[in-house]
């Protein structure tokens, strides 16, 4: 496995987060986490990633490909592991190549910086991307949705072994987030793993393949999407009326406009 964690606990003041989660993440498996606003998904990221440690002490362990996060060097664990964060702090004034090329970093083998490789390797991310036309302006001028898909480039040219990401469709319009929920896909068939934060539970249900949910009090439930997405779950953990529809083999949930009698 990837990633894991064992009796891991997080809290805020006050607010219990979650309770003793075990999780398992395997090559080629794509997580989504669910829950409603403030219930602890970012908290849950930045720990997997070891931005933050947990709550309960020794009793609780991360690892990643089977050490804590902290015992890897800090360019090894970037090629192990990839973090998309909600938010970025400060601003990157380069052109956009050179934002992506930094996605390189942890592979860079000597003083003199990048290779031939590595700017061919930020190309390709880039075309993937659809950015190709904008790879010369500077970041800071794209718009939110062309800034998430450098975002998105900056994490494929890093070409980590799991991807965790913190609502990677934010700010995409609704093409931009089906090609990104379709590369999320094709990356967990070629054996990258992914976790990432999601608000549409159409592409949890369509594209993931296992669901990790946060309640408002902590509780924690974990399975096959096909197992852990039904009205019964979605309703619980959003606290409103849910339809389940079924348009060809696929299941669709939606809120109800209006409750039920």
């Amino acid at each position: 496995m990837i990633l894991q964690t064992r009796n891991l606990t997080l809290q805020y003041p006050g607010k219990m987060l979650c309770r003793n989660l075990n999780l398992a993440v395997n090559p080629g498996e794509c997580w989504a986490i669910l829950g409603q606003n403030g219930c602890g998904k970012t908290t849950l990221i930045h720990a997997l990633g070891g931005l933050r440690p947990p709550d309960d002490g020794n009793e609780a362990r991360i690892t990643v490909a089977g050490k804590p996060p902290q015992a890897w060097p800090r360019r090894e664990l970037a090629r192990n592991l990839g973090i998309m964060l909600q938010e970025e702090p400060g601003e990157f004034w380069g052109s956009v190549h050179e934002y992506v090329l930094l996605g390189r970093y942890p592979y860079v083998k000597n003083m003199f910086g990048w290779q031939t490789i590595d700017h061919e390797i930020a190309t390709q991310a880039i075309e993937r991307m659809e950015l190709t036309d904008l790879a010369h302006r500077s970041l800071a001028t794209l718009s939110g949705g062309e800034r998430q898909r450098a975002r998105i480039a900056l994490l494929l040219a890093q070409s980590p072994q799991c991807y965790l990401l913190d609502e990677p469709l934010q700010h995409l319009d609704l093409r931009h987030q089906l090609s990104a929920m379709t590369l999320f896909s094709t990356l967990a068939r070629q054996g990258k793993a992914l976790v990432m934060v999601l608000h549409d539970v159409g592409w949890a249900n369509r594209f993931c393949d296992h669901v990790l949910m946060l309640f408002d009090n902590g509780r924690i439930l974990t399975g096959s999407a096909k197992e852990v997405l039904n009205r019964d779950n979605l309703e619980a953990l959003y606290q409103c009326n849910m339809t389940e529809f079924v348009v060809g083999l696929a299941r669709h949930f939606a809120p109800e406009t209006m409750p039920r009698v």
